[in-house]
């Protein structure tokens, strides 16, 4: 006698239920389903993004070693915040942030704290300067209700977050055409008795460049002992500060200039660790508002803490320690220096192209490659992207700068450590190929080229 199957059951001997059924997407669902299931639904989900190997818009780690991914894997149920239960990993963090220091010249023993990445630590440093702002200002029987911070356009978007969240005033420096960086001109008119700080950026998003960090440094000292004006300095090193120590180590941008008090920096981007860590370190310990310290014993031990988050993972803070002693110095300035390399690569590649200016090929600047269409064209960048994305996969951002610089359009290109000379070369045949492509079809987004004028260093 035939035995007849349900369709679960044939589902579950020949194939996948999610073949011929939506994925849950509204309601809770009323029951479970097999572990199997569940792991292919989620997988074939998955299988829709973009290949991150093929990921040249993300500065965030998409590859770590076996030995690596092992340490993550067998630690992610520890809660970094138990200190009582886990008191290596709160240890471990400690090494991290006294190697970090070391690697930032800092002068003497300071302090710091590990983070969910930059947006974090950018948060709590710019608290810290609000705090010893307002210290300062209470010791001097002066008001404190009109706190502000300057930085340039090129920051990331968390410098106006903090601003909006807690009260403080942005004077935000706008770009120019052919100047995507700041300098202390740009600065000076700005500085009043009110400023909680200046935030300076190592390597910037839009185009891998540095703000004049030894400028402005330059200009707050002056300040300082001319005006008595003590306007500290926050390096945004999200991405630079895993770069320049090794790529430019004789480039001063960190705590050996004097009014730089405090440099976050991102673990999950050229730090080479998974997301997310980033890192907060101050130049002295004191430089952290103690107002900011709590302390509790929630969990068995008097601990201090100097955090947004609470509960955490500390596998990526081992993560990051593994990095640490399993590459040190010279093992970082290699991989930077490949990657560099390989930029490089790239960039002279799209030079005998013709087709492309590269912006600020000759600067300091991250492994990465920023450049536009030299002339007009019936496409641009936008059109370029899309067809990078839709004949070979690559992701490749374009994107306007921002004001006063948003007529200018930009490709980037990020060369990250899996990016080999072999890809490098196929890139560049590809973004030909689809400029080519281009030339035939035309694009949907023609305009009007806009001349970029050359400013200092660009």
């Amino acid at each position: 006698m035939e035995k007849h199957l349900t369709p679960e059951q044939e589902a579950m001997l020949y194939g996948n239920r999610f073949l011929t059924e939506d994925a849950p997407d509204g309601p809770f669902p009323d029951s479970g389903m097999a572990a199997l299931d569940a792991m292919r639904l989620v997988g074939e989900e998955l299988a829709l993004e973009g290949d991150p190997q093929r990921n040249l818009a993300t500065f965030v780690t998409t590859w770590m070693e076996p030995e690596a991914q092992r340490v993550i894997n067998d630690n992610l149920y520890r809660n970094f915040i138990d200190h009582a239960e886990y008191p290596i990993s709160a240890e471990i963090e400690q090494r991290c942030i006294r190697m970090l220091a070391d690697l930032y010249h800092a002068p003497g023993e300071t302090t710091g704290a590990r983070t969910q990445g930059s947006s974090e630590a950018i948060m709590l440093g710019a608290l810290s300067l609000k705090w010893k702002w307002k210290e300062r200002r209470e010791a001097e029987s002066k008001p404190v209700d009109k706190p502000n911070l300057i930085f340039g356009g090129d920051v990331h978007v968390v410098w106006e977050k903090f601003c909006r969240y807690f009260d403080v005033e942005p004077r935000i420096v706008p770009l120019q055409d052919g100047k995507y960086t700041i300098g202390p001109e740009d600065v000076e008119p700005h500085v009043d008795e009110n400023t909680i700080g200046v935030a300076a950026v190592l390597g910037t998003t839009f185009t891998g460049h540095m703000d004049d960090i030894v400028g402005i440094n330059k200009l707050l000292v002056d300040l300082k002992g001319g005006k008595g004006l003590d306007v500290p300095l926050h390096v945004d090193a999200a991405s630079g500060g895993f770069t320049w120590p090794f790529l430019y180590p004789d480039s001063e941008w960190d705590f050996r200039l004097e009014q730089v008090r405090s440099i976050n920096v991102s673990g999950h981007k050229f730090g080479l660790v998974y997301p997310g860590i980033g890192w907060l370190v101050f130049r002295e310990k004191s430089d952290l508002a103690e107002d900011l310290v709590f302390y509790e014993n929630y969990l068995g031990k008097t601990d201090a803490t100097f955090t947004l988050n609470f509960s955490t993972g500390a596998s990526m803070v081992l993560a990051q320690y593994y990095n640490f002693v399993r590459y040190g110095r010279a093992g970082y300035a290699y991989i930077m220096k490949a990657m560099q390399e390989n930029a490089r690569a790239l960039a002279d590649k799209l030079k005998d192209e013709g087709d492309f200016e590269l912006i600020g090929e000759s600067e300091e600047q991250l492994p990465l490659v920023a450049f536009r269409l030299a002339e007009e064209k019936g496409y641009d960048e936008f059109d370029i992207a899309w067809q990078l994305s839709a004949e070979r996969g690559w992701m490749v951002p374009a994107y306007t700068l921002p004001p006063n610089a948003e007529d200018v359009k930009v490709l980037r290109a990020l060369v990250k450590q899996t990016l080999s000379r072999e890809q490098v070369d196929r890139l560049a045949e590809d973004i030909a190929t689809a400029c080519a492509t281009l030339e035939k079809k035309g694009g949907a987004h023609p305009a009007e080229r806009k001349q970029v004028k050359t400013g200092t260093g660009y």
